[in-house]
């Protein structure tokens, strides 16, 4: 009977002693150190150029900064530089990047400055893409890199989970976004020991990471939109509506990914692909206005700032201009992320249905709209949650967000995903 109920009980899962978890703080912290510094010199880098190409150039031309002729320049402009860098430079900044996600390859140095170049011009021009797919595929290549040449009996596959945590918990601003993303990966692996074991040095990487920008850079995504206090179930059924509304949205864009990508795919030249996207940029942001522009962060505080200062069209329209925008510029070669774009995507789809309907709180809108639309485009259901309850400061949006995101996953999930197999064809 002894016996018997020993081999009935559960096996416990091994702690890893503390010993061994100790050696990699110091590797962990560094990597979070430089994965950051390496961020935030392209964003400041990219900031400077955009204030050139964007005001001061016009300003001494007599050119309106945001006029429909300087988008146009500027786009195509963007287009050509970029695919020289792909063309000429060594490396061709990397693989195409509708076949990258969060999860990088691992790069060799020679392509890491292309990449790193191809991903400022990109921030500085105005296409709709984000910086961290570029950055975090760069401080993996740099981690694997100088890691293997400085400490060559650490395991080689830890180095890219301390970048990739690194560099996303410096993008966000917190550790706990690291950790969640990388909770996700851990889940589709078979992993020795207990959860936060694993996710020990990667987390001490993120804090690391997060807090060298926060010292520097004092990041912020709070939008200050007006809390709402206690929810009730109109705000339930307003959550759960915007949150598929964007689901839905977003997996169009999913579902025209391989086409158009095709279609630039078709062009076959760098130098054809990238100036006749930034073409077709240049005439989605003349349709849509400067706000569709760039990666969006700033852009949004400009929508909440006044959630009541444009009509349900406009925001409609710049909801619709930026989602083509992402598309266009993720499917014609230009090296950047799908995140921060979304943000905004799902951020003027909610302010639209607050405009719609008066009775949808713009908290409510704001961060179910960008539930649902992350979640088609990354399909990454902790992140997503995250991002959305990132944006509005009020903790009565979490139960909200929780139960809006069933629907929406439903609506998402074991469909093709926004990234591309490297025959062009859908993962799922």
């Amino acid at each position: 009977m002894v016996q018997d109920s020993a081999q009935q009980a559960p096996s416990v899962t091994p702690a890893t002693p503390a010993r061994a978890l100790l050696p990699a703080i110091l590797p962990a912290l560094a990597v979070g150190v430089i994965s950051s510094l390496l961020l935030v010199g392209v964003e400041v880098a990219a900031e400077e150029l955009e204030d050139v190409l964007w005001r001061t150039v016009p300003d001494a031309l007599g050119i309106g900064r945001y006029s429909v002729a300087w988008m146009f320049v500027m786009l195509f402009a963007t287009g050509v530089a970029v695919g020289l860098v792909v063309w000429k430079v060594p490396g061709h900044a990397g693989p195409d990047p509708a076949t990258v996600g969060l999860d990088a390859p691992i790069l060799p140095p020679v392509v890491l400055p292309g990449l790193l170049l191809a991903a400022a011009l990109m921030l500085a021009g105005g296409p709709s893409l984000g910086p961290e797919n570029p950055i975090i595929a760069v401080n993996v290549g740099l981690a694997v890199w100088l890691g293997g040449r400085l400490l060559p009996r650490a395991p080689g596959r830890i180095w890219p989970v301390l970048a990739e945590a690194a560099t996303i918990g410096a993008l966000f601003g917190t550790p706990v976004a690291a950790a969640l993303v990388i909770s996700e990966v851990l889940a589709r692996q078979e992993t020795r020991g207990l959860l936060w074991d694993n996710l020990f040095a990667p987390l001490t990487a993120a804090t690391a990471g997060s807090l060298t920008v926060a010292l520097i850079d004092h990041p912020s995504f709070d939008l200050n939109l007006p809390s709402i206090g206690r929810p009730g179930w109109s705000d339930l059924l307003a959550a759960i509506v915007v949150a598929s509304v964007g689901a839905l949205l977003g997996m169009c864009a999913v579902r025209a990914f391989p086409y158009v990508h095709g279609a630039f795919g078709r062009l076959r030249h760098p130098m054809l692909m990238l100036p006749a996207g930034g073409i077709v940029l240049g005439g989605l942001a003349a349709l849509g206005g400067h706000l569709t522009l760039f990666k969006g962060l700033d852009e949004i505080a400009e929508l909440a700032h006044d959630p009541d200062g444009w009509s349900a069209g406009e925001f409609a329209v710049m909801t619709v201009v930026k989602l083509a925008a992402l598309l266009v510029a993720a499917s014609c070669g230009f090296r950047g992320g799908r995140i921060f774009p979304a943000v905004f995507i799902g951020t003027a789809l909610g302010l639209c249905a607050h405009a719609l309907v008066s009775g949808v709180h713009p908290s409510v809108g704001v961060s179910a709209g960008v539930l649902g639309v992350l979640l088609a485009i990354t399909r990454q259901g902790w992140i997503s949650l995250f991002v959305a309850a990132l944006l509005v400061a009020s903790p009565g949006i979490i139960a909200l967000l929780c139960v809006a995101s069933l629907p929406a996953w439903l609506l998402v999930t074991g469909r093709p995903q926004m990234q591309l197999r490297q025959d062009g064809t859908s993962l799922r």
